[in-house]
This record gives structure tokens, sequence and C-alpha cells, in this order.
């Protein structure tokens, strides 16, 4: 059995091989692999020295992280136990390597990154359970009060975060959402980033965004894996649904997160009342209306569900959860009104 030092000798001699693998959507450079950090995401910042006494170290000029190849492994794959680092070196080991020759490809042009349904299932690996968080607390203050109880709901401590504009990369805390399909299999990820000190969202110009497949796909909350849903509400924002599944806990919910996506969203099957959560833009009409076509196409009686304020989470936050139910129940059907609100 290889030791750790013998397993980053043995790496470090296929340095260009490993970053070909791990770090696909960088470049060759001179002696340099040259890419955006440790999530395989494009950009200058890493480099993984390909050659001379270093061949094999790696750095991160914005994040100050480095380390050999085994370090990289572990970062890339969001492994834990030294024991999966090395099973996973090993694998690649055994592999027969091309050289760079043999690739076919131009080693100044970049390569195609590992697909995003993969990142974001590796980063969803690296979270932690919500409760007690930084994301508990920011829910909490939204007045959502049980979303540890959802699965889909974790935290990152410290979630890589790149500006568009100037290229900059730094991480914060941050509220991760699991996207899944209709089998519970994970496609997409979507993260709020959150303030350090408790002061909401991280102060940064787009604190949301969603990585992976969303088409037809949605934040689960109370969600059936199998078996038909006969009763289910859905709409765009988190928090709104966070909110709507606060006061009616038993009912399958999901977010899609956009309107696009809400009216891509999948319907289940066996499904006969389909509440839609109105949002208050054009956008948000838009996507209620192409959804309630595509449900009465499948013979889903689709029913919209208004907020008094500007979504469900200010009605919560601003009226209390006795008026949200009371709203509620004005416009569910009365055997949903009784199987889902509180007497």
């Amino acid at each position: 059995m290889l030791s750790a030092s013998e397993l980053a000798d043995r790496l470090a001699h296929n340095a260009e091989a490993v970053c070909r693998r791990y770090l696909s959507a960088g470049r060759r450079v001179g002696n340099y692999w040259i890419v955006g950090d440790v999530a395989n995401s494009k950009g200058r910042s890493l480099y993984v020295h390909l050659a001379g006494p270093r061949k094999g170290r790696w750095a991160d000029a914005a994040t100050t992280q480095f380390g050999d190849l085994l370090d990289l492994v572990r970062e890339t794959c969001g492994l834990v136990d030294f024991r999966d680092v090395a099973d996973e070196a090993r694998r690649f080991l055994n592999e027969p390597q091309p050289s760079p020759a043999s690739t076919g490809c131009d080693a100044s042009v970049p390569l195609i990154g590992r697909p995003a349904a993969e990142r974001a299932r590796r980063l969803f690996r690296m979270t932690q359970p919500l409760a007690g968080t930084l994301a508990d607390s920011y829910l909490r203050q939204r007045g959502i009060l049980r979303a540890s109880l959802h699965p889909a709901l974790r935290f990152h401590p410290s979630c890589y975060y790149r500006d568009h504009v100037t290229g900059r990369t730094s991480s914060y805390p941050a509220l991760i959402a699991a996207v899944t399909d209709r089998l519970g299999a994970i496609t997409g990820v979507h993260r709020t980033w959150l303030d350090p000190q408790g002061d909401g969202k991280a102060k940064v110009d787009d604190p949301r965004r969603a990585l992976g497949g969303l088409l037809g796909n949605a934040v689960r909350f109370r969600f059936p894996v199998h078996g038909p849903v006969p009763v289910m509400a859905a709409g765009e924002g988190l928090e709104s649904m966070l909110s709507l599944s606060h006061v009616m806990p038993g009912m399958a919910m999901i977010s899609a997160l956009t309107a696009n996506h809400l009216a891509a969203f999948q319907l289940p099957s066996g499904c006969m009342r389909l509440y839609i959560a109105a949002d208050a833009d054009a956008a948000g009409r838009h996507g209620i209306e192409r959804l309630s076509r595509r449900a009465q196409a499948l013979g889903i009686l689709p029913l919209v569900l208004a907020p008094e304020l500007g979504d469900f989470n200010e009605d919560l936050r601003r009226l209390g959860p006795d008026r949200l139910t009371a709203q509620i129940r004005a416009q569910l059907a009365p055997e949903d009104a009784h199987a889902f609100l509180p007497a």
C-alpha cells in the first residue's frame, strides 16, 4: 500500500494528466496549468507547476490555498477522509494515461469543464446540516422557523464566490439548496451567500446563484420520491415557498427558483390539484400562465395562491403566521384546507 507521500509523488509524475482530469476547465501555459480555482472554474487564479523542482505543487493566489496533487484531488472531489482521497488517487493512477499529443487537443485551448451537475453534487456533499448554523439563523430572521427539517437545505461555511465583472474570488458562508429531479437525484444547487456577521445576505452584487440542471427540476419540500402526489404547491422563490411550507407543513411543495423554470417544471404523476404561488412581476405571471396551461393539458386543476403583500415571505414576516394561514385558507379547496391547515 502506497503512503501519502508516495501517492503524491506518483501524481506529480503525471501532473499534466492530473490537471486535465481534475481541472479540465484550465489550460497549459508554459510550465504551468492555469485555472480559476479548485472548483474547476475558468480563470487564472490557481496555477500548478508542471515541471521543475516544484512539479506537482499548486497554489491559488486569490484564496492563498496551496498543496500537492493529493490535496488537489481532495479539494476538487470534495472528499474528507484520507481513505477516500487515496482510493480516488489510486483509481486515477491505475488508468492508462495518454500523452498530451494523443489527446487531440491543443494545450493552449481551454478544455470543457466538468459538468455543472457533477460540480453541484460535489458542492452539496461538502455541506453540513442546517440546524444551528448561520443559514438557519438567516431563515429564522425571515420568519421561517423549521427550515432545518427539510433535507434539501444545507449550510456551507465557506462557499466560493466569483465576481463576474472583476473576476475576483472570495468565499462566504452560504445557504445551499439541492435541486432534484422527479426521482430525487441532485441535478443542481442554489446558493445564497450570507453576511458572516449575520446581517442578511452577503454584501455582493449577486448573492443568489444556481448551478447545474434546473430545467424541469426544483428544490423540493415534503415531496415524496415514490408514489403519486395528488395535491402540491409550486412557485419561484425559495423563501416564499418555505413561508408557505411553514403554515402548511404537510403539503408537498417545490421552488423552481425562476419564472422560466417554474413554467417548465415536470409535474408529478397522480397530481389532481396544483396550487401555484403567485409572484407580482410580469415574468412571474408568465410562468404561472404557462404552467397552468400545461397542468390543464394533463387534466390537473391549477389554482393560484396570491399573497397579500409582495410575496408570501413578506406576508409571513410583516403580517404573521396566523394572518397568512387565514389568507391561505380562503384560497384553498375546502378539503385541502381541512387536510393541510390547523383547525
